[in-house]
């Protein structure tokens, strides 16, 4: 696993030995970023779920403002800061440990991209989707790439945000989407 482009390109991120956390592939990461570099530059992100930070980290190459990293695993923490220190992105990171939850609670600002990556069929995509609507952490023009597993289904509306894309990718499937609220669409 390595960073693909930008700054920190070609360093390679630790990542922790056994199937508990899943590191997006570099082909997987391509496509998604393909698909939001218009968007990266200047960005404030959440990665969250984040394991080995892989995707915050591609993010702050690219050219985004800052990256808060949320992972409830100590050990994926640890993981975390070895990777920004390694990126030299200390100036740019705000790593929070604990639960989803919590970190959605400590967010400083509202964010233009959202990487959602929780475990597979743990129900916890839905909830937390509904967290940052509740509690205004998405910008009105922001993006939310949430990963889930293949053989599960997401909604095309959540809390008030909108499905716009959905792209498979072997045993994963992604789904990145333009999420507008719906009463702030309505209004205009």
């Amino acid at each position: 696993m390595r960073i693909i482009t930008g700054e920190y390109r070609g360093r390679k991120l630790e990542a922790p030995k056994g199937r508990d956390v899943r590191p997006t592939s570099d082909k997987v990461k391509e496509a998604i970023f393909s698909i939001l570099q218009a968007n990266v530059p200047g960005a404030v992100c959440v990665d969250l779920f984040a394991g080995t930070g892989g995707l915050g980290l591609e993010a702050l190459s690219r050219g985004a403002a800052r990256c808060y990293f949320g992972d409830k695993s100590r050990e994926s923490i640890a993981i975390i800061k070895r990777n920004v220190l390694h990126c030299g992105a200390q100036d740019r990171s705000i790593i929070l440990p604990g639960e989803y939850q919590k970190v959605l609670a400590s967010l400083r600002e509202p964010a233009d991209l959202f990487f959602l990556d929780p475990p597979y069929r743990a129900g916890l995509m839905l909830d937390c989707i509904s967290r940052i609507s509740e509690l205004g952490l998405l910008r009105e023009d922001g993006l939310i790439v949430a990963e889930h597993g293949k053989d599960e289904e997401l909604p095309l509306e959540i809390a008030g945000f909108e499905k716009q894309k959905e792209r498979k990718f072997g045993q994963t499937a992604r789904f990145s989407g333009r999420f507008a609220e719906e009463k702030k669409r309505q209004k205009r």
